[in-house]
């Protein structure tokens, strides 16, 4: 495999915008779709000790954020890259429309429920974030509110990463070209029909308008304590790679600890 390059490529540093950032760049080169998968396990199984050292430390977490426009692959990535990992430590929260009781309540209250605890990995299928997206694009918040909701952001995941929280952004950036074929290998395969939904068609109509504000959400949010990486979506296992490798990368370089053994264990022999 050639030399990565440095996930600092990927980051979303001042004025960068997601045009920097080719949808179809290709990060990997392993020769394959055989050679891509086979890597991809062992990203998997090495994730999967990764997982079980923090769940072990029990002291610190992680958070996975994962965004981007319908059909870029956020079920993909969880169901390929912890394809390996126990569901012991590990969670999944979806983020759909707020119900009304979540609507009731301040924009940020559903999701501290679902923040990881010590010693666990938490995936976040869509997120806060959804709240500086679709209120944007539609109009039911001024620049004002956003730009305010995007300093609370900040503040609350300034207040997770003081409290042990590693978090990982990743914006999984398709092209438009590519999600019209898999809206469309939708409505093609019988199987597939029921990811259909009407309501991704009004998303697509107004494609620019989301680009725009992922832009600033991701240059407003995107902070040393809580990066953002995008992260070429266009071909799914190059995607999946590239996540796995942050992810291990990230997991590695926190130096997790298995906790001291009691020292009278040595004074006990299993009869």
């Amino acid at each position: 495999m050639k030399k990565l390059p440095s996930f600092d490529a990927f980051r979303i540093g001042p004025k960068h915008t997601l045009s920097d950032i080719a949808p179809d760049q290709k990060t990997f080169d392993l020769g394959g779709k055989k050679e891509e998968r086979a890597h991809l396990e062992v990203l998997a199984l090495e994730l999967n000790d990764l997982q079980n050292l923090l769940y072990a430390e029990g002291q610190r977490k992680v958070l996975l954020v994962l965004q981007g426009m319908d059909t870029s692959g956020k079920d993909g990535t969880i169901r390929w890259v912890f394809s390996r990992t126990s569901p012991l430590g590990v969670h999944v929260a979806a983020f759909k429309a707020p119900s009304a009781k979540e609507k009731a309540h301040d924009f940020l209250w559903r999701c501290h429920a679902v923040t990881p605890g010590a010693g666990e990995l938490t995936v976040w299928n869509r997120s806060h974030y959804e709240d500086v997206l679709v209120p944007v694009v539609e109009g039911w918040i001024t620049k004002a509110e956003a730009r305010s909701r995007f300093e609370h952001i900040n503040n609350f995941e300034k207040l997770l990463s003081d409290t042990g929280t590693t978090i990982i952004k990743c914006m999984l950036h398709i092209s438009k070209d590519e999600q019209r074929r898999r809206l469309q290998d939708r409505l093609d395969d019988p199987s597939k029909n029921w990811k259909f939904a009407k309501e991704d068609l009004t998303a697509r109509a107004k494609w620019d308008v989301y680009q725009e504000a992922y832009d600033a959400l991701l240059n407003a949010t995107s902070t040393r304590y809580a990066p953002w990486y995008v992260i070429p979506a266009d071909n799914k296992r190059q995607r999946n790679l590239l996540i796995a490798q942050l992810l291990n990368t990230t997991l590695r370089t926190m130096d997790l600890q298995f906790p001291p053994a009691d020292p009278l264990l040595d004074q006990i022999t299993i009869p």
